[in-house]
């Protein structure tokens, strides 16, 4: 291959290359830039060509000149610019975050005739990396009382018990509606207790059969039953000197609770399929939906078992009657979505908080958190409304003079807060779409599909 020849090639490689390519002279002015170097600061070859480098900007350049060097770039008085992040700024204003190579170019003859830098585009890493640290920094924050949101005087009186039982080795038993966060109050008793550094394990006593759950809980010997291929321990053995969460211990078998019983009393468990006892240090942390003394009653749940487990109960207050820990919850659940999705949702508006605040929520803080998965869904604006939400929130509670329910549609919702809107922009829809976080576009499309008209005083020819 002949040298002409190389570098019409080289040419060619230069200008195709995604970094951005600038070579200057000794006194800073570009005297050639590659074609990506055009796209990332916004001008053109022409524009860029004998115009000092000073042009872009650059925040390392900016920080040699502070300095008082006697160079007017740092690169000739080291000699060299490796992997530094910097900012350039484009021909709109605008500022590019960059990674920036840099190196001295010498003649023939040794002498330093100008530099060359590549410079590579790095903004969408940085959003990344910093999409990534909100990431990491929502998933370690803790909300509340350890992870535990809420602050209504139930709750705190919630938080003084968590903090007692934490302090002491009794059994506690957390009672509550299934979905007000039984499990994360058990975690909230581990973390801040003497036994935080050994094993939490958890136990769901309503999803295994009574066999299986003996097995689960207490372990087995080889040849124990069919299927036993070889011994294994149990949960209480492998939470050995923590604490074992046993979810739904209203649904415990009446044999396996005498069993648990001796183990509170005696403190060893026995294998299936042995009869050697082995010694465990654990406490025991339960939890249930269901009226244990009603069961108590039945003959369902023994009375010895009960009192045993009893011990330090601890009560959570159904979402309906935490009403102002509502927003709270919502916004911690937004702010997660939003990361995990990656939407462009802004907030939630004022009118779907209202619908939250209303809304008796059954199936309490987990059926709020599916509620937002929900909207999440529907929602293709840039603020959750009403409509974005499940049906049976904005059914709910809507009752005329005569105390029959209403049940608004979808429909009649957006055209309610259309005119709300409207209103409090005095018809400018402009403003309008702001308010509900809507382009001017979806604002004049839903007057027109509802057929709403409205015309500011003194200005028949605004906006409307």
């Amino acid at each position: 291959m002949f040298e002409e020849d190389l570098d019409r090639y080289w040419k060619t490689v230069v200008s195709t290359i995604r970094d951005g390519i600038m070579i200057v002279d000794t006194c800073g002015s570009i005297v050639s830039v590659n074609q990506a170097m055009e796209l990332m600061s916004g001008y053109s070859r022409e524009e860029l060509i004998g115009q000092k480098c000073s042009i872009l900007n650059c925040s390392l350049y900016k920080m040699a000149r502070e300095r008082g060097g006697s160079h007017w770039c740092v690169l000739f008085k080291t000699g060299l610019l490796s992997q530094r992040r910097c900012n350039i700024m484009r021909k709109d204003g605008s500022y590019v975050q960059v990674l920036k190579n840099a190196s001295p170019l010498h003649d023939s003859r040794g002498k330093l005739i100008g530099a060359v830098e590549t410079i590579t585009d790095i903004t969408e890493i940085v959003e990344k990396d910093k999409q990534i640290a909100a990431f990491r920094r929502e998933l370690r924050s803790e909300d509340g009382f350890h992870g535990i949101i809420g602050g209504c005087a139930a709750m705190r009186q919630v938080y003084d018990l968590i903090e007692n039982a934490a302090r002491s080795d009794a059994p506690v038993i957390i009672l509550g509606e299934s979905g007000t966060g039984k499990e994360l109050v058990a975690k909230a008793i581990h973390q801040i207790g003497e036994r935080k550094d050994s094993p939490y394990v958890k136990v769901n006593c309503a999803s295994l059969t009574e066999s299986l759950l003996e097995s689960e809980l207490f372990g087995h010997v080889k040849g124990a039953y069919t299927g036993a291929y070889q011994s294994r321990a149990g949960r209480f053995e492998i939470a050995q000197g923590g604490d074992i969460f046993l979810d739904e211990i209203g649904d415990l078998p009446l044999a396996t609770q005498v069993k648990l019983l001796r183990v509170l009393e005696e403190k060893v468990v026995e294998r299936v399929g042995d009869s050697k006892p082995i010694a465990v240090d654990v406490r025991i942390i339960s939890a249930t939906n269901r009226d244990l003394p009603q069961l108590v009653e039945k003959g369902s749940f023994r009375k010895d078992f009960f009192f045993r487990i009893n011990v330090i109960p601890i009560s959570l207050p159904p979402l309906r009657e935490r009403v102002e820990d509502i927003p709270l919850l919502a916004e911690s659940f937004f702010r997660k979505i939003r990361l995990k999705s990656g939407r462009g949702i802004n907030g939630i508006s004022n009118g779907a908080m209202e619908y939250l605040m209303r809304y008796s929520w059954p199936g309490n803080i987990r059926e709020l958190k599916s509620a937002f998965e929900y909207a999440f869904v529907t929602c293709h604006e840039h603020m959750i409304q009403p409509y974005h939400l499940p049906p049976g929130i904005c059914e709910e509670g809507h009752s005329n003079g005569n105390g029959k329910d209403l049940q608004p549609t979808k429909e009649e919702i957006k055209k309610r807060h259309l005119i709300e809107a409207l209103n409090k922009a005095q018809g400018n829809q402009s403003v309008a779409a702001e308010i509900l976080g809507v382009s001017r576009v979806t604002i004049w499309n839903q007057m027109k599909r509802f057929g709403v008209r409205y015309v500011r005083e003194m200005d028949t020819e605004g906006d409307s």
